[in-house]
């Protein structure tokens, strides 16, 4: 019986509280501030219209894209393209120059600060976002974007060493 709530037990509603007019005044100062843009720019741009730098790191290679908030591309490249071949395209270094490569034309082309987005867990991925502020490129934050299963397909079998 203790466990049991009576009818008019639970939270007051909002209807029966004295200070209703108050909370509408609270919640439309709140959503004024919301509604305002970020003051923060970067080039005269705000944060969503800065350019990304898409890095898909994997264990055999890493390809790095430029593009801007329209997906239209900047630069493109990866470790292939800049002359590593076989198992070398799997490393960090690679993943370094190839970032490099991508920052320097990118650069040509006027773009100054990048957002980062990382997909995948491959050895370049740290490597990748050094090459772009070597190359010259400011990065303004980054955010990883691999993608997780939610138990889905069987995992590839563990390696042995």
């Amino acid at each position: 019986a203790a466990l049991c709530r009576g009818l008019r037990s639970g939270p007051p509603r909002l209807q029966d509280t004295a200070g209703g007019a108050g909370l509408i005044t609270l919640v439309l100062l709140l959503s004024s501030s919301i509604l305002q843009r970020n003051s923060m720019r970067w080039d005269g741009k705000v944060y969503e219209e800065v350019p990304i730098a898409h890095i898909k790191a994997t264990y055999n290679n890493t390809h790095i894209q430029v593009v801007n908030f329209d997906n239209q591309p900047f630069s493109r490249t990866s470790c292939g393209t800049e002359g590593f071949q076989n198992a070398k395209k799997g490393t960090a270094i690679a993943a370094q120059t190839a970032a490099m490569a991508a920052a320097v034309k990118a650069r040509a082309k006027g773009i100054l600060h990048v957002r980062v987005m990382v997909k995948g867990l491959g050895p370049g991925r740290k490597a990748a976002i050094k090459g772009l502020t070597m190359g010259g490129l400011e990065v303004i934050s980054i955010t990883d974007n691999t993608p997780v299963p939610h138990n889905g397909c069987r995992p590839r079998k563990a390696r042995r060493l």
